[in-house]
This record gives C-alpha cells, structure tokens and sequence, in this order.
C-alpha cells in the first residue's frame, strides 16, 4: 500500500478532479461538493490514509485537462477511446445513457433517424456523447456549446443530446420539447489515472471500485444523492 500512495499522491493528498456539470455524479458547490465521485474520491483517500483535495469544474473536459497536465491525480470520466490515450480507466461503477431531445412538433421519432442531412444536434463541448456523436455520426452535425441544450434552444437546433436525467428535467420544463426514449448510447462512467501510474497503483483502483460496487456503497451515495435512477454497472 505505500508503493501505491507514493504513486496515486505523491504531494501527500490525493487531488480528485471532479465534474459538477455531470449532475447524475455530483452536486453542490465547488466549496461544497457532494454526490457519488465526491464519496468514492474521499473513500480512496481513507483507504489510503491520506488527505483528499477536491479540484472541481463545471465540464467534462476541464475535468480531462486538469488530470492531462498533472492538476489531479484521479478522475471520474467516461471511458471513451479519445480519453483513453491519457488515462487508464478502471471498470465502470454506473451506467447512465444519452438520449436525444427535439422541438414536440420534429418528425423525429427514433435515433436513427436524428443521423440525417439537415439535422444539427447540440451537444457540451467535451462530453461524452460530444466524443461518441462526433465519432459516430454519419449524415447529421453536431453544435458544441456550454451546454447543449441551451445552444439547442438559442439556435434553433432539431436536436439535443444529453444525459437522460438532465434532458428529462429539461423536457418537463419545456412543452414544446419532447423526448426521444430510446437511448442512443451507454455511456459507462469510471474512476481514471494518468497512463504513467504503476500496474500495481491501477489494479488497486480496479479492485476498489469493484468492491464498492459489490458491497452496496455506490448503490448507497446514488440514492443519497438523489439519483436513484442511475445505474450500478455489473461486476467486471
């Protein structure tokens, strides 16, 4: 265990790079942060018997930046192949998905038929699913903006794409949107270090997250967090 302390935080506290603009992960303030990557960050720290700093951002990618040069020792991102160059994912510990909002009155009905010419999607510059619908879209655009909704309703877009229970809380909000139900990916969220980290300091946050898996605690800081509806990922 004093190997991997040495190499997970070698200023003496373990700095965690948190993302409130993922609200199924953590809430609050940067002064007062809370939610499920809160929790798992400060229990890797007790485990470890070092103090844990958390270095909150309000998006996915400052989260990435701020562990790519060194500001942070861990993070909690998505696993996604243009994240994996730089970091070493463990398995993940919940699965939430991306769904698609559109104007109530879109002939748009299924995912698929949102991939077409003349359809522009919004999207947070630097999420997941802006990775995953950059990569995978075929035939329609998608906007970046600080969030996409917003940039969805500011530019007339025939699309957003999100998280479901943010985008739901925007639908409710909004009648003349609706939602697309069908899910256009699973976007599977794990704890990450840099690649640089010893074999040994990865397999013990591997282990660890499998273990608060298994055990009830992510299941736990969910539903304190008010996020019952995200799921636990199954054992890796």
């Amino acid at each position: 265990m004093t190997d991997v302390r040495a190499d997970l935080a070698p200023t003496g506290a373990l700095r965690a790079s948190i993302n409130l603009g993922n609200p199924v992960l953590a809430q609050g303030t940067p002064e007062q942060p809370g939610g499920v990557t809160v929790d798992i960050a400060r229990e890797i720290g007790r485990r470890l018997e070092v103090p844990v700093e958390l270095v909150c951002f309000d998006a996915a990618r400052k989260s990435f930046e701020a562990m790519a040069t060194g500001q942070a020792d861990i993070c909690f991102l998505a696993v996604d192949p243009a994240r994996a160059t730089e970091v070493a994912f463990t398995a993940p510990y919940v699965v939430i998905e991306g769904v698609f909002a559109v104007p109530r009155d879109s002939a748009l009905t299924t995912v698929d038929e949102v991939d077409a010419p003349g359809v522009r999607i919004g999207v947070k510059q630097g999420s997941a699913y802006d990775l995953y619908l950059t990569r995978e879209l075929r035939n329609a655009t998608v906007v970046r903006g600080n969030e996409g909704v917003d940039v969805f309703l500011a530019e007339g877009l025939e699309a957003a794409a999100g998280i479901r229970q943010p985008i739901a809380r925007f639908v409710a909000d909004h009648p003349e949107v609706r939602l697309i139900d069908q899910r256009f990916m699973e976007i599977r969220q794990a704890v990450g270090t840099t690649k640089g980290r010893r074999p040994e300091t990865v397999a013990f946050l591997h282990d660890l997250v499998e273990d608060l898996k298994a055990n009830g605690f992510v299941a736990d800081s969910l539903l304190r967090s008010g996020q019952p509806d995200a799921s636990v990922a199954p054992p890796a």
